[in-house]
């Protein structure tokens, strides 16, 4: 089951987004962004739109990340309307 998770990446960047583990092979892309946002100045933009329109696979390794939490309410609620 996905989960809807705060991710902190090794680079700053705070993302919220639905996300699970896959099987891969050592050294590849392990976990999997589903409709991920980016929070930026209190906002919420879709993570990598100017670049894709893929939005409900986009994978990235667990090394990338630095910490996973639970969203505040708001902030959930703000993203599931989003993503309605």
């Amino acid at each position: 089951m996905d989960e809807i998770q705060i991710i902190v990446l090794i680079d700053g960047t705070i993302l919220i987004s639905k996300i699970s583990a896959v099987v891969s092979e050592l050294g590849e892309p392990d976990c999997r962004l589903i409709n991920p946002y980016q929070l930026r100045d209190g906002k919420l933009d879709a993570w990598l739109s100017q670049l894709t329109d893929n939005t409900d696979s986009i994978m990235i390794s667990s090394d990338k990340i630095l910490t996973l939490v639970d969203p505040k309410e708001t902030l959930l609620n703000d993203y599931l309307s989003l993503i309605q």
